[in-house]
């Protein structure tokens, strides 16, 4: 049963690491506050769905562009200075949406325009943070520091939205913002008091050119392919996270509250998945576990959209969540064992663009069929549209299919 759960050791034994895992922490609890307020201020000012995948989609090329510059950026200065000046100016951008919800009349231009830029500097402070890990703890303790990284997003994910729909109900719009502003002071002190991390030297000049050399490899890797493929298949399908509002306030004629639960289900499903993630290595086929993943999650959106009960809506979501996090655990497993060394860093860059950008390409897709159709329509036929796309992946990128980590030991063996 140990094996079933994560490993707290390098909490206990790096002091900057526990610094960064609970800047971190706070700042993804008020980031989550700020998404869920974000969406349901929207809603409020506009009625529409659309217009909530919309702001969210407007985010997108601002993130990753903060993540491209952000990482090159990372690579020739100190991390901690980018993470401290981050997180302040950051919490400078929350107070503006504060102060805008406020007003008597709210403007819908500061929201979007404010949010896009909070999106730049959280991508462009992102980079910096993951690569600071691996110099915070020791190499034997990376896959346990990554774990509890996990473990962390997850429960924020499943604390905040729950947190922000009390908030919204009890104090509005604004006291989420305002919390989200402290969640960033915590992160920019915290980051502050850790050791400095200077660059280590040794940056390419031209990092266009090494950028381009990336998207050539993938090309020919039908494998690291199939792992994109399969996760844009699930958020641009699957993920109605667009639809939250229109689901709590007019399907099931809930308060705030509700809209901050189907925000936080997910999550949940997430959280207890990633706790327990342990079995996940004895996996062999773990391109087709993959698939299956995804197409659970697919058919845990459409009972979602067809649930006549608030219950069951909230249980499909965190069984959607569960599979959603097993899928991710193994498509890391497959990405970084499968391409070569030199590539990992500019395949895990496209990587970041694309668990950033699907979630916001699938709030436009379920924004625009629910205007065109219903919220109802939208969620089920994206549901079931991803349980189609798996298929698709499965029948086109037959590597992927027929992936096998033994394949990989036995490789290993040979060799040794």
């Amino acid at each position: 049963m140990a094996r079933l759960f994560v490993d707290l050791s390098p909490l206990r034994a790096s002091r900057n690491f526990r610094l960064l895992f609970t800047g971190h922490l706070a700042s993804m609890l008020g980031n989550q506050l700020t998404v869920v307020a974000i969406a349901y201020q929207v809603y409020q000012l506009t009625h529409s769905s659309l217009w909530v995948g919309l702001v969210s989609l407007i985010q997108l090329p601002l993130l990753i562009w903060g993540s491209l510059w952000g990482g090159a950026v990372g690579d020739r200065t100190d991390k901690r200075r980018i993470l401290s000046l981050g997180g302040g100016l950051l919490s400078l951008l929350s107070v503006g949406l504060a102060l805008n919800a406020q007003l008597t009349q709210p403007k819908l231009l500061v929201v979007i325009v404010l949010s896009a830029a909070a999106a730049f500097g959280g991508g462009f402070v992102n980079p910096a943070r993951n690569a600071s890990i691996p110099r915070l703890v020791d190499g034997h303790k990376l896959v346990a520091a990554y774990s509890l990284n996990q473990v962390g997003i997850q429960l924020a994910t499943v604390v905040g939205p729950a947190i922000s729909g009390l908030l919204l109900a009890s104090f509005g719009v604004a006291s989420c913002y305002w919390i989200d502003v402290l969640s960033f002071v915590i992160f920019a002190i915290a980051t502050l008091a850790m050791d400095p991390l200077p660059s280590s030297g040794g940056v390419a000049v031209s990092s266009w050119q090494a950028t381009k050399d990336g998207i050539a490899y993938l090309r020919t890797h039908s494998i690291a392919q199939a792992v994109y493929v399969a996760d844009l298949n699930a958020m641009i399908f699957g993920m109605p996270r667009a639809l939250f509002p229109a689901m709590g306030l007019t399907v099931f004629h809930g308060g705030p509250q509700l809209v901050g639960l189907f925000f936080a289900a997910p999550g949940f499903g997430a959280f207890l998945g990633a706790m327990t993630t342990g079995w996940v290595e004895r996996v062999d086929r773990r391109g087709r576990a993959v698939l299956f993943a995804v197409a659970g999650w697919g058919l845990s959106i459409a009972i979602f959209g067809l649930s006549p009960w608030v219950g069951l809506a909230l249980a499909a979501l965190a069984l959607a969540g569960w599979a959603d996090v097993i899928s991710a655990v193994l498509r890391n497993a497959i990405l970084q064992s499968r391409i070569a060394d030199a590539y990992r860093g500019r395949l895990s860059a496209i990587q970041i663009a694309v668990v950033t950008g699907g979630p916001r390409l699938g709030d436009l897709e379920s924004g625009v069929v629910a205007g065109i159709t219903s919220t109802g329509i939208s969620i089920v036929s994206g549901g079931l549209a991803c349980v189609v796309g798996s298929l698709v992946v499965s029948w086109h990128w037959r590597s992927f299919w027929n992936e096998r980590a033994s394949e990989l030991e036995s490789s290993d063996a040979s060799r040794s």
